[in-house]
């Protein structure tokens, strides 16, 4: 998968560093091209001569390459030059003049002048992980693009166990290699896709709703499609676009109309997720004028919908990956955890309103993803895109399960 990419990596001073070498070897055991910058400080931590051998690169540190003949490291042709650039480990300091666009050394220089993807890979203690100062910048560098790889947990050079280590060299050339391929990973397969809110009719002038906006829902199919899938999005009434030659948006305005378009076209879908907010109940009768206001006060009878995620998952085939949304104000897992099993989800995504940021009407997310194998994934507050190809790549990797089982 990575035969022939040139990738650009950048090295902080970190004791997680030493991580660093044994990736570059994977990575040019898969025969990509790497070319190191390290940092003053990362210097302190694991040798040049080192990373040069591994990558077959002298490694660069400075911009002057020789002052003597006037060499010097030309971070323009560097940006240029690289497939991606990796910062790996990226140390808070870093990831802090990366987000303020500070340039005070050859790797600053290189990332401001990279026309490539850049994706980091931070390292720090946990506290400094989970600093709002450090989260702001890593919110910061996503909006402006970059992709993180985000920090395991287990024990850091503090002494202190929790979040904060870097990923490991394994994971993060696999990242690669499936970075690389984002383009294919679904190609070919058919996903099916519900988003924004559903309205019950009262009268002709009036109805019931809820407070969805469809950015989730929009944002996953997106990122499906940029991952080659076709994507048949069943959405009700949003104020959003979505113009992408995969995507075909078939618009709804009930429950039960989208319960009908969901149900024609599940048989055909590899992968089913159900992102919209659907009314649980409606208008039992719509009154054919509009309802006049005059008693004090005013009943309506409402009466169930139909389920459509549980309906789906009885009617679910052996290969077809289930997921879905949970969100809760209460007892968030455990209500998520039955709605899993309620509902036959591979996977459930649990929003709560709880947590600012998150939920209704916000351009960025804060979800957990907890799997039916009892794992879980917890989320920091990220951009709805980056939330939806996360998710993405959950699914991808599920599917691929299902599809090796015989």
């Amino acid at each position: 998968m990575l035969k022939g990419k040139k990738i650009l990596i950048g090295v902080c001073g970190s004791i997680a560093a030493y991580k660093t070498a044994t990736l570059i070897r994977l990575l040019v055991k898969q025969q990509a091209e790497v070319q190191v910058i390290i940092t003053d400080a990362a210097a302190d931590f694991i040798s040049p001569l080192t990373l040069a051998t591994l990558s077959k690169k002298p490694v660069l540190k400075h911009y002057t390459a020789n002052s003597e003949t006037g060499e010097w490291n030309n971070h323009v042709a560097l940006g240029l030059w690289a497939d991606l650039m990796l910062i790996a480990p990226a140390t808070a300091h870093t990831l802090a003049k990366m987000a303020s666009g500070l340039c005070d050394n050859l790797l600053m220089a290189a990332y401001l002048s990279a026309r490539c993807p850049v994706a980091v890979a931070p390292a720090m203690d946990l506290d400094m992980w989970h600093h709002p100062a450090t989260q702001r910048n890593i919110s910061r560098l996503q909006a402006d693009g970059c992709y993180v790889i985000p920090p395991g947990e287990g024990e850091l050079a503090s002494g202190l166990s929790g979040k904060g280590r870097m990923a490991e060299p394994e994971q993060i050339a696999q990242w690669l290699s499936l970075f690389f391929t984002a383009s294919n990973w679904l190609k070919g397969k058919n996903v099916l896709l519900t988003a924004g809110p559903t309205i019950e009719p009262i009268d002709p002038v009036r109805y019931i709703t809820n407070h969805s906006t469809g950015k989730m829902g929009y944002a996953l199919a997106q990122a499906f499609a940029d991952a080659g899938a076709s994507v048949r999005l069943i959405s009700g009434p949003v104020s959003l676009q979505l113009l992408h030659p995969l995507v075909q948006i078939t618009p709804v305005h009930t429950a039960r109309q989208m319960h009908q378009a969901v149900m024609e076209r599940l048989s055909q879908a590899d992968i089913i997720v159900h992102c919209a907010a659907v009314a649980d109940y409606a208008p039992a009768q719509i009154a054919p004028q509009k309802i006049k206001k005059q008693e004090e006060r005013l009943t309506l009878d409402l009466v169930k919908n139909p389920d459509i995620a549980a309906e789906a998952g009885q009617r679910l085939q052996w290969h077809q990956v289930h997921a879905g949304f949970a969100l809760e104000t209460d007892h968030e897992e455990a209500n998520a955890h039955q709605k899993m099993l309620r509902k036959n989800f591979d996977l459930i995504v649990l929003n709560s309103l709880n947590q600012k940021g998150a939920g209704f009407g916000h351009d960025t997310n804060r979800v957990t993803l907890l799997f039916r194998d009892g794992k879980r994934e917890d989320l920091p507050l990220l951009p709805k895109n980056e939330v939806a190809r996360i998710i993405v790549q959950h699914l991808t990797q599920l599917l691929q399960t299902k599809s090796h089982v015989v």
